[in-house]
């Protein structure tokens, strides 16, 4: 149980700066690569979780 509170604090950790790397890029970075802002915390969290 612990080992797995573990992996979601790392994952949490992960998540935020994902958000932050995402969301200070402009719209047209986004669109560069695919996404929208109200993508991003979807892909944020796909991206901490692995």
């Amino acid at each position: 149980m612990l080992y797995s509170l573990i992996r979601y604090l790392q994952a949490w950790k992960h998540y935020g700066v994902a958000i932050r790397e995402l969301s200070n890029l402009d719209d047209r970075e986004l669109a560069d690569i695919g996404i929208t802002r109200s993508d991003i915390p979807q892909i944020a969290w796909e991206h901490a979780r692995r």
